[in-house]
C-alpha cells in the first residue's frame, strides 16, 4: 500500500465523496504516472521520487482554486521545482561521495507506463540516467520536459520560470555537455537525442 492509498483508506480523504479534497486526490491519481515518470527521470531513484510526489500532493492539497488554471500544468510544475532544490542539494551531497553515483533502476513492481505512451521507453535506461548526471539540474529539467515530454518552450520556461530563450539555451548546453561524453556525438541533437542517448552508444 503506497502513501496515497494510505490516505484513503484511513479515511484522511473519502474516495467515494464529492467534497473539494475527494476531487482533489481523484485529479492527482489521474496525473500520478506522468509525475512519477518526471521525477524519476529527474532524480534517478523511486524513494526520493516517491518523496517528491508526496510532498506535491501536500502542496497540491493545500492550493487554493484561484491558484490553479490547470491541474496538470499546476502539479507538473509543483513537482519540477521540488525536483530542482532536491538536486541542487543532492549535487552537493554527491560531490562529497567517494565513487560513482548510480542510478536506481526501475524494478517490475514499480512500472513506468508513461514511457510507452511516450515511445520512449529508452528514456528509462541506466545509461540514459547515467548521461543526465552530467547536467545540472536546471539543465537536466528543461532537457526532460522539451525532448522526453515534448513540452514547448514557452511551457518549460513557465515551469522553470526562465526566459524561453533562457530554456533554449540550457538545452544546446545541455546537449553540448552530452555530446562532449558520447561516442557518436554528431547524431545527439534535437529530438534524434532522446533515441541515442541511451541505446548503447553512449
Amino acid at each position: 500500500m503506497n502513501w496515497l492509498t494510505a490516505q484513503v483508506v484511513s479515511g484522511a480523504v473519502k474516495s467515494d465523496s464529492k467534497s473539494e479534497p475527494a476531487q482533489r486526490i481523484v485529479s492527482f491519481t489521474h496525473h500520478r504516472p506522468l509525475l512519477f515518470s518526471i521525477a524519476y527521470r529527474m532524480l534517478g531513484s523511486v524513494a526520493d521520487a516517491e518523496d517528491m510526489l508526496q510532498e506535491t500532493f501536500i502542496r497540491w492539497q493545500q492550493s487554493t482554486e484561484a491558484e490553479i488554471t490547470s491541474p496538470r500544468a499546476f502539479l507538473v510544475t509543483i513537482l519540477t521545482r521540488l525536483c530542482l532544490t532536491h538536486l541542487e542539494s543532492a549535487q552537493v551531497r554527491r560531490e562529497q561521495y567517494c565513487g560513482q553515483w548510480l542510478p536506481e533502476p526501475l524494478i517490475s513492481e514499480t512500472y513506468d507506463p508513461i514511457s510507452e505512451q511516450l515511445e520512449k521507453p529508452e528514456s528509462l535506461s541506466m545509461a540514459f540516467l547515467v548521461l543526465l548526471e552530467r547536467l545540472t539540474p536546471l539543465e537536466r529539467a528543461v532537457f526532460l520536459l522539451r525532448e522526453v515530454f515534448d513540452y514547448d518552450y514557452a511551457e518549460v520556461a513557465s515551469i522553470l520560470k526562465q526566459t524561453e530563450s533562457n530554456c533554449r539555451q540550457l538545452l544546446r548546453r545541455g546537449e553540448r555537455r552530452l555530446r562532449q561524453v558520447a561516442i557518436a556525438p554528431g547524431k545527439l541533437t534535437g529530438n534524434s537525442a532522446n533515441a541515442e542517448f541511451a541505446t548503447g552508444q553512449c
